[in-house]
C-alpha cells in the first residue's frame, strides 16, 4: 500500500511504502526549519540537496549532503535546517 503524507503546511511531502525490509518513505522538503518525532529508529538518506541536523542528545548541528545518511533513535525528536529544496529517503528500522 502506498501512503501520501504532507507536513508543515505542505512544505514537506512524502510517499510511504513497505517492502521486505520494512517501511520507508521518499519525499521532498522545502527550505525551512522543522522538528520531527520518531516512533521507530530511522535511517535518513539525503537523495539530493542538504540537511543540517541536530540529533537527540547532541549539542552540535551537522550537515549531510547528497548521498550521505544519518541514524535517528526511536522514540525521539530531531531538528532540521533545510537550506535548499531537498529530497530524502527515510527507512524505518
Amino acid at each position: 500500500m502506498i501512503n501520501v503524507n504532507e507536513y508543515f503546511d505542505g512544505n514537506v511531502k512524502s510517499i510511504g511504502y513497505e517492502n521486505a525490509e520494512g517501511k520507508s518513505s521518499v519525499g521532498v522538503m522545502e527550505p525551512g526549519e522543522y522538528t520531527f518525532g520518531t516512533g521507530k529508529p530511522e535511517i535518513m538518506t539525503v537523495v539530493e540537496g542538504e540537511m543540517t541536523v541536530k540529533l537527540p542528545g547532541e549539542s552540535e548541528w551537522k550537515t549531510f549532503k547528497t548521498g550521505e545518511y544519518y541514524n535517528v533513535p526511536g522514540n525521539s525528536s530531531f531538528d532540521l535546517k533545510i537550506p535548499v529544496q531537498t529530497a530524502y529517503l527515510c527507512q524505518y528500522r
